[in-house]
């Protein structure tokens, strides 16, 4: 249980941690798109602003009172005096036909007259507004003489500089998740201790109890059959003894649930015929399921063979069983089946339930939970059967489950891999 815990606590923190840092790497990458997308829209509306050309930017007045004073624009930010000579475009401006009128290469030495027409090309296409092409980021616009005049700006630095910031965002963020992992991994049983030492405390104590209870259960049983011998039978006696052999069910049951705690992958695994065991301990059954009022079907599948604990699987057919006929609605038949399915064997119990409560399904497995509180007397259990059911099936590496297919039919189902 502790190392389950130990690998949930792992994965759950290096999920969360993983999220964190693979955010953050998204919202870096989003938010330098965006910054270098809006600088690219920002140089296409001031160039097409500007019929095309970008003007002198003079960004420093002459002194005033011995202060530079700087003169307030839209560009002021992000354009300078440098801007002009550090920005590669081309203007192409064209008719409604897609006939070139005039075109500005001056800025571009990537772009020739006859590269022009698959451009015009793309830009009627495309059509009003903004875009991406190779290597370029433009923009269309109606000018008032009905003609179309396309800006196109290279963005080679921009997506270099983007991709640059990319490839080292994400291997900062799969080096960090490493280191991360590596951490948590390390630290994780030092922040599991305190629930290791509480775990082991609890085991300690129902060990240490279940055996104190022995000595005093084992004087009262043994004082009952004296004082039976010596005044006869009697009902209360009777009673007596029945609860003091419960108590000793209840004892052993502890006891087995703190082994399997302690000892995990502690069965000796050893192969035998899995068919003939479950079908020869489901025989067993019969007469008592019949003495109950119930028929037991049985069927297993012939040769099935298995690497496992025989003493454990047996067991666990026998709380199935039992706890089938202990709880199946009267006069109704119960069904035991045993087959392969891939690479595991399924163990199957299945019976009519009154009052048959989906939503506590997954509760039976647990310690001391009983479906129907209001039983008593002879059919009442302890509520433990099921969890070493449970166990069993963990040290098999398999797993239990019940399931009402029709909300009045309780189905188990154990997978022994």
């Amino acid at each position: 249980m502790i190392k389950k815990l130990r690998r949930k606590f792992i994965t759950i923190s290096i999920v969360a941690v993983s999220s964190v840092m693979v955010l953050l790497f998204l919202i870096l990458n989003i938010a330098n798109f965006i910054s270098f997308n809006s600088k690219l829209n920002n140089t296409l509306d001031m160039i097409s602003s500007n019929q095309g050309m970008i003007p002198m930017f003079n960004n420093r007045k002459p002194p005033e009172n011995g202060e530079m004073q700087t003169p307030k624009n839209d560009f002021n930010r992000q354009f300078n005096e440098e801007t002009p000579f550090s920005t590669r475009y081309f203007v192409i401006i064209y008719n409604e036909k897609g006939e070139k009128v005039k075109t500005n290469l001056e800025k571009i030495a990537a772009v020739t007259e006859n590269d022009t027409e698959q451009y015009i090309s793309l830009a009627l296409k495309h059509g009003e507004g903004y875009g991406f092409t190779d290597g370029y980021k433009y923009k269309v616009i109606r000018q008032q003489d009905g003609n179309f005049m396309a800006v196109f700006v290279n963005d080679d630095m921009e997506i270099n500089s983007a991709v640059t910031i990319l490839l080292v965002s994400l291997g900062a963020t799969v080096v960090c998740i490493a280191l991360i992992c590596v951490i948590i991994v390390l630290f994780s049983k030092k922040a599991m201790d305190p629930v290791i030492q509480s775990n082991q405390k609890q085991k300690q104590f129902i060990t240490d109890a279940s055996h104190e209870l022995k000595t005093p259960i084992t004087v009262i049983s043994g004082s009952l059959s004296v004082l039976e011998m010596e005044v006869g039978k009697q009902k209360w006696i009777d009673k007596a003894k029945a609860q003091t052999e419960k108590l000793k069910d209840l004892v052993n049951s502890l006891v087995t649930l703190s082994r399997m705690d302690e000892e995990e992958n502690a069965l000796p695994m050893k192969t035998f015929d899995i068919s003939g065991a479950t079908k020869e301990t489901a025989e067993s059954f019969s007469d008592f399921a019949k003495s109950q009022g119930h028929k037991l079907n049985i069927q297993v599948e012939e040769g099935i063979e298995y690497c496992g604990d025989e003493y454990a699987v047996r067991q666990l057919v026998s709380i199935l069983i039992d706890n089938a006929i202990k709880y199946a609605s009267d006069g109704t038949d119960i069904s035991f089946v045993t087959k392969r399915d891939k690479k595991s064997v399924v163990i199957t119990t299945e019976n009519e339930c009154d009052g048959v409560d989906v939503g506590e399904l997954d509760k039976l497995f647990d310690r001391f939970y009983r479906a129907d509180k209001a039983r008593s007397g002879e059919k009442s259990g302890f509520g433990i059967g099921l969890s070493i059911a449970r166990g069993i099936c963990d040290s098999h590496k398999g797993s239990i489950k019940a399931e009402s297919p029709d909300g009045k039919t309780v189905r188990f189902i154990a997978k022994l891999k």
